[in-house]
């Protein structure tokens, strides 16, 4: 991070990225001495309520992110024709006018705001790929959104949509959806083992999500190893708290998902006890960059063989079906949230944009059916062999999985490998 007496001195000077958090009530002008190389900005967690009218001075622009400040409307960025990556997440957003946004925009990050309609012509970003924006108070999507064809990636949860829009369901891209915390949503209560959080003994951290860290623990209750996740607040990026413990609680046992074992007694600390999964399990992918938006990375060099594309493909198919038949769509089907050993063992984590939905739509469940085309793709990209019985089944379900009309997907249990 860079400091605001840095850019004053004119010590930044040819810099491309560039990172103020200094309680800044206003903008800095000196910004625009870095105009010539400038192509991202990230003044969050700040104080601004504003940005200068000129805003498209910064020709280079290419990210920019103002989250966690103070704005009440979003300010325009038009003119910006470099910019393709906008956040504005955790502000008070009410207004968002109309045409303010370069039509490159690819990533808009909205969430945790206060806006309770959307601009119509929010249908011209037709490259808009990842639109997170949870936690608003949306009442109803513009019709005109119909019209972003390449939107990939949409969290919905924590706003106020009393129903989900046809037209949505006819996305031919839309791999990753999540709008739990609405009155349209499935509103689901399990019960649940508690326990009192004094009968853990807490460990070593294990790991961090949008939702929560996850610890190792022993639990004096279980007599055994645990993992606790531990919720960071009442709402995530993703949406409620409540509604991933929920979902979380509901979805059973099975071989490739993780055993909810206890939930934490009480509601002052959110959390749950699951079952600990020893180090022989890694990730099996990275979470998406800035340069691959919607998709998912992976460690330099990584390699996978055709066997374990399939063993991945046929575990996460057979958790996924299982989900799907208690109406609960996982939202967030990615190989970051997929866990694996040397034995090609499985399992799949994360519910924080898990969903619940009635049984009869079936077109959520082949929405999702789409991230998992992009999953098989992913592998697939990475396989040291491409050719065979094997890698021909594998690339024709790919292709099944990801035609633009949806209707034609195979459902899970649909699945041949």
């Amino acid at each position: 991070m860079q400091t605001l007496a840095q850019l004053r001195a004119g010590e930044l000077k040819g810099v491309t990225r560039l990172t103020l958090s200094e309680n800044l009530t206003s903008f800095p002008e000196e910004i625009f001495d870095l105009a010539d190389t400038l192509e991202i900005l990230d003044l969050s967690h700040n104080a601004l309520t504003s940005l200068p009218h000129d805003i498209s001075r910064l020709t280079k622009l290419r990210i920019a992110f103002f989250s966690y400040n103070r704005f009440v409307a979003l300010p325009s960025f038009s003119g910006c024709d470099n910019l393709t990556m906008l956040g504005f997440k955790g502000n008070r957003i009410e207004t968002f006018d109309e045409d303010i946004l370069p039509l490159d925009i690819n990533w808009l990050i909205l969430t945790d705001n206060r806006l309770k309609t959307l601009p119509r012509s929010i249908g011209k970003l037709h490259k808009l790929q990842k639109f997170p924006l949870a936690g608003n108070q949306i009442e109803r999507l513009p019709d005109e959104m119909a019209a972003c064809r390449n939107l990939e990636l949409l969290r919905l949860s924590a706003n106020r949509l009393e129903v989900l829009p046809s037209w949505l369901m006819k996305l031919p891209k839309l791999s990753w959806l999540a709008f739990s915390g609405n009155p349209c949503s499935g509103d689901q209560k399990f019960t649940l083992r508690e326990i009192e959080y004094e009968t853990l003994e807490v460990k070593e951290k294990l790991g961090s999500g949008a939702s929560g860290d996850i610890f190792k623990a022993y639990s004096r209750v279980h007599e055994e190893e645990v993992a606790l996740k531990l919720f960071k607040g009442a709402i995530t990026s993703d949406g409620y708290a409540h509604d991933e413990m929920n979902a979380c609680m509901s979805v059973g046992e099975h071989p490739n998902l993780i055993k909810v074992l206890a939930k934490i007694e009480g509601d002052e600390q959110l959390g749950l006890l699951l079952e600990y999964i020893p180090d022989t399990y890694r990730n099996l992918g990275l979470p998406p960059d800035f340069e691959t938006c919607t998709r998912d990375t992976f460690e330099e060099g990584s390699e996978f063989s055709l066997e374990t594309i399939r063993a991945v493909a046929k575990g996460i198919a057979s958790a996924s079906a299982h989900l799907h038949s208690r109406g609960v769509m996982h939202g967030d089907l990615y190989a970051h949230n997929i866990l694996i050993n040397d034995d090609e063992h499985c399992y799949l984590g994360d519910f924080g944009a898990a969903s619940f939905y009635k049984p009869h739509q079936k077109e959520l469940e082949k929405i999702e059916v789409r991230a998992f085309g992009c999953l098989i793709e992913d592998m697939l990209s990475l396989c040291v062999t491409k050719e065979g019985a094997i890698y021909e089944r594998l690339e024709k379900l790919r292709e099944q999985c990801m035609n633009e009309n949806v209707v034609k997907r195979p459902l899970f249990s649909e699945m041949e490998f």
